[in-house]
């Protein structure tokens, strides 16, 4: 156990009459003398305040890892969300499901414009 210091300094502050007086009664409410009360404050000012480790320095390289693991496995499985088989799409078009040729082109323009739209496009594969 560590003794004592003597407490033989002084220190002399200036202040307003009211601030000193509110402080004085503030003092004797807690039941403490006003030295008592300055004497706890400079040792909470001197002494190091311990404080808590942060989480961020340790959580953010921990976050990045982890949102790149799960954008290379969002890449990886990509591929597998997309449109089991685009060629699909058009196989219906051809009425002997091998090609696409000038004689179908013609049955799907359903408005003989040259050109097929969407809406005859849908069309022609039942909608899907």
């Amino acid at each position: 156990m560590t003794a004592k210091l003597k407490k033989s300094e002084t220190l002399e502050i200036r202040l307003p009459y009211p601030t000193k007086l509110a402080f004085m009664a503030r003092c004797r409410d807690e039941g403490r003398s006003a030295s008592e009360a300055l004497r706890g404050f400079i040792e909470g000012e001197i002494t190091p305040a311990r404080r808590p480790a942060r989480l961020v320095p340790r959580l953010a390289p921990r976050v990045a890892i982890g949102a790149l693991i799960a954008a290379a496995m969002g890449a990886v499985a990509l591929p597998s969300l997309a449109h089991p088989n685009l060629r699909a799409e058009f196989d219906c078009l051809a009425r002997d499901r091998q090609a696409i040729g000038p004689a179908d082109l013609a049955r799907l323009d359903a408005n003989h414009d040259g050109q097929i739209t969407y809406a005859e496009f849908r069309a022609a594969c039942g909608g899907r």
